[in-house]
């Protein structure tokens, strides 16, 4: 993930979205420019990034705008189908591996669906948050948002969007994926 101030940091939650989004579409240009296992590393972060992004924005931002902002439950219902199908697309990704003969094209597609996704964030969601919102608010917004990601799955789990749905079966989501990961993560040590 990228590096980020801790809890109690001055940060406006937009503003560290906005960055997470940036830093999201350099992984993508970054993928797509590798090969080989720097490719398969470049995915892994990726993925881990995504999945930690969203899992913070259906615990934290989105359940804040459907009751703070105009239209706040059709604007969330729609952010949260895009993030539905890109957890699809990014879950049939990962199970095919960097190294699938259609990989690339598969990739693209899931770029074009994430980056369209935090286009619409940026401009259904939160100019009306900032509007709704004081700069203390969205100070303890991004503090909030922090603390979702640091126990958040770092895989995509489709069916998982709501905050509800995430706080049930989020931490032991968390729990499986992280030792998933640190299980792999031995393997491709060296003996």
């Amino acid at each position: 993930m990228a590096e980020q101030p801790g809890p109690g940091a001055t940060v406006d939650v937009i503003d560290l979205l906005l960055a997470q989004h940036a830093r999201i579409e350099q992984l993508f240009r970054d993928v797509l420019d590798a090969e080989g296992e720097q490719r398969r590393q470049r995915f892994a972060e990726l993925v881990r990034l995504l999945a930690v992004h969203e899992t913070a924005e259906e615990e934290v931002v989105h359940p804040f705008a459907r009751v703070r902002i105009d239209a706040g439950a059709e604007v969330v219902q729609a952010r949260l189908a895009e993030e539905r199908l890109a957890k699809q697309l990014l879950v049939r990704l990962a199970e095919a591996g960097t190294d699938a003969p259609d990989f690339e094209a598969r990739f693209i597609e899931l770029r074009d669906v994430v980056l369209l996704h935090a286009k619409r964030e940026e401009r259904y969601e939160f100019p009306h948050l900032r509007q709704a919102t004081d700069a203390r608010m969205r100070e303890r917004l991004a503090d909030a948002v922090r603390v979702a990601e640091m126990v958040a799955p770092t895989r995509p789990h489709p069916g998982v969007e709501s905050a509800s749905a995430n706080l049930l079966l989020g931490p032991g989501l968390a729990i499986v994926d992280r030792i998933r990961d640190a299980i792999r993560a031995r393997l491709r040590q060296p003996a």
